[in-house]
């Protein structure tokens, strides 16, 4: 269970983008679940593997057997049909004043959606996107590995520990913390990952900036 900690300081901040800025259920769950009766799986299973990962890992996983070849053309299929299909992508609570509130702090999105589509779902949800940003293109591998989140300490020029993270999913809080980053869990689901402050949406956390150019953050319970 994560700690009830009252606030974090920290440096810098590197942030997901579903489930954490953006609710993207709702396409997430209408095209995944269209590919996974399309393989015969029950949709419901499919999605409990698909949150928070690349595509092509998630049919890796589910079909280890299989060429990468075939499970990355069947992402880039999936992932135009996302990209193209926004009615439903809405912010998360807070988001977007939130993002107002880190304008100056050292900041970047770490996501394993690939650039067109974090920029259409950031878009359509009207959050602002960071000017750092560590995308599916940017990796070799997606999370649970911590690569992302550490591309993104250093592209601050920050080392680990001086970073929180915001994520929402297991993959994403497994390799923040394997980065040996602090994590706040945001939305239901995120709670029973362990992160290090669980909070039920970006309303729960209020951005103090400090004289020494680091950030306390504050949640509210």
């Amino acid at each position: 269970m994560p700690n009830h900690r009252s606030s974090l300081t920290a440096r810098g901040l590197l942030l997901d983008m579903d489930g954490t800025l953006v609710d993207s259920d709702a396409v997430v769950e209408r095209v995944w679940s269209d590919w996974a009766v399309s393989k015969g799986l029950d949709p419901a299973d499919v999605l409990r593997t698909a949150h928070g990962r690349q595509g092509h890992q998630t049919m890796a996983e589910l079909f280890p057997g299989r060429p990468a070849e075939v499970n990355h053309e069947e992402n880039r299929a999936l992932l135009a049909r996302e990209t193209r299909e926004l009615d439903g992508i809405v912010p998360v609570g807070g988001a977007v004043e939130f993002m107002t509130a880190v304008r100056q702090v050292p900041h970047a999105l770490v996501t394993s959606a690939d650039t067109g589509l974090a920029t259409a779902r950031m878009a359509a949800a009207g959050v602002r996107m960071p000017d750092v940003r560590v995308t599916a293109e940017q990796v070799s591998v997606s999370k649970p590995d911590p690569e992302g989140f550490l591309k993104g300490a250093a592209e601050l020029g920050l080392a680990p520990e001086e970073c929180v993270a915001f994520e929402d999913s297991r993959p994403g809080i497994t390799a923040a913390l394997a980065a040996g980053m602090r994590v706040v869990g945001v939305g239901a689901r995120a709670a029973a990952y362990g992160p290090t402050v669980h909070v039920g949406d970006l309303t729960r956390v209020a951005v103090e900036r400090l004289p020494d150019g680091a950030v306390r953050l504050h949640f509210a319970n």
